[in-house]
C-alpha cells in the first residue's frame, strides 16, 4: 500500500498513512507523506518524537524545543531526563506521601 487510505471506523473517520521502511546507514528510516509533513508542521531538519500511549500506540509528534539557559547544556538536561523516567514511580511515591 503507498499513499493515503481513508477508513471509517466507528463513524470517526480516520486517514491511515502507509510507508516502506528503508536503510540510511546503519539505521532504519521511512519517508513521511507530504500531506502528513504539513499536519505535523514539520520540515527538513526538524525533530520529531514517538510517544507510546497507555494502549501501547505509538503516537507521532513535532519535538518541541525550547531555549535553554546559556548556563545549561543540552547533554546535561537530556541526562536529567532519562534518571526521571527511571525514577518516575520513586518519584511519584515520594510525592504522594
Amino acid at each position: 500500500m503507498n499513499g493515503v487510505v481513508n477508513l471509517t471506523e466507528d463513524k470517526q473517520p480516520l486517514k491511515r498513512y502507509s510507508r516502506k521502511i528503508g536503510r540510511m546507514g546503519n539505521s532504519l528510516g521511512v519517508s513521511l507523506p507530504k500531506k502528513l509533513a504539513e499536519k505535523l508542521k514539520v520540515s527538513h531538519g526538524d525533530e520529531i518524537e514517538f510517544v507510546e500511549n497507555e494502549r501501547g500506540e505509538i503516537v507521532l509528534k513535532k519535538a518541541r524545543l525550547g531555549n535553554l539557559p546559556d548556563h545549561v547544556r543540552p547533554e546535561v538536561l537530556e541526562a536529567f531526563f532519562d534518571v526521571f523516567e527511571e525514577d518516575q514511580g520513586i518519584l511519584e511515591d515520594l510525592r504522594d506521601r
